[in-house]
């Protein structure tokens, strides 16, 4: 009798004990915490990234291009007025050339902002009618109106698509290399022209993850109040136009 309730209860109190067992085990996967659970889901579930990479950070470009500046009057001090019409001479040594530093911002309020320290090695050249006019044998500023501003860069991103267009303004100072032979006298000399606005557009095609190219187009206006020889002042005001093609490479 005794083996008989053995043979009865022992494999009862067997399941009874696997089936608390079991409950238990399901009780606990039912409260695990998501990540937890998550461990638990098979190997092969695809795992999507979430983390997009920073578009932020500095750049560092430079660029040349073709320049041309209409014409100007001329305001001398100790003679006439005149108009000079402009030579650009974009690829004549010196050549036309610029530089530029820019901090990109990257998310928040700011996200597609940027900042510039820009550089440009413009240059004008009097026409021969200009200098026959004037009655001077040199008017130029070929060692540059060398053009320093700070600019706001905003751009728009195509998403899919390794091109950026963008547009900036700006203000800043010339500081032109003033060169005028006439017959009182000689001026070939750096000097605080005044001060310069810009504005571009351009596009940029990133190549690889730190090299880019752009192209664009960079208008200044520039007020130019210098001195020359014989004690007299000479101003002007120049729009220079540009069409640049350049490379930056990113930090």
């Amino acid at each position: 009798m005794e083996s008989r309730k053995q043979l009865i209860w022992g494999p009862m109190r067997t399941l009874a004990s696997l089936t608390l067992l079991s409950s238990a085990l399901a009780l606990g996967f039912a409260t695990a915490s998501p990540l937890q659970a998550a461990d638990l889901e098979p190997i092969e579930r695809p795992v999507e990234a979430t983390v997009a990479p920073s578009t932020g950070g500095f750049e560092f470009s430079v660029y040349g291009g073709y320049q041309t500046s209409p014409h100007s009057d001329v305001d001398v001090s100790d003679g006439p007025d005149f108009t000079a019409e402009w030579d650009g001479k974009s690829f004549a040594s010196p050549p036309y050339w610029g530089v530029r530093g820019t901090y990109w911002f990257d998310g928040g309020q700011l996200s597609n902002l940027g900042i510039s320290l820009d550089f440009t090695h413009a240059k004008v050249y009097a026409d021969d009618d200009t200098l026959t006019e004037a009655g001077w044998d040199r008017f130029e500023m070929t060692d540059g109106i060398n053009l320093l501003t700070v600019n706001a860069l905003y751009r728009f991103p195509i998403e899919g698509s390794r091109f950026t267009p963008y547009v900036g303004v700006g203000a800043g100072i010339n500081v032109p290399h003033i060169e005028v032979t006439r017959p009182s006298g000689t001026t070939a000399e750096y000097q605080l022209g005044g001060a310069t606005l810009q504005a571009q557009a351009g596009v940029k095609f990133d190549i690889t993850d730190r090299w880019a190219a752009f192209v664009e187009y960079k208008g200044n206006y520039s007020w130019i109040d210098v001195d020359i020889d014989n004690g007299a002042s000479l101003k002007t005001e120049l729009f220079t136009n540009a069409v640049n093609v350049g490379i930056s490479l990113k930090f």
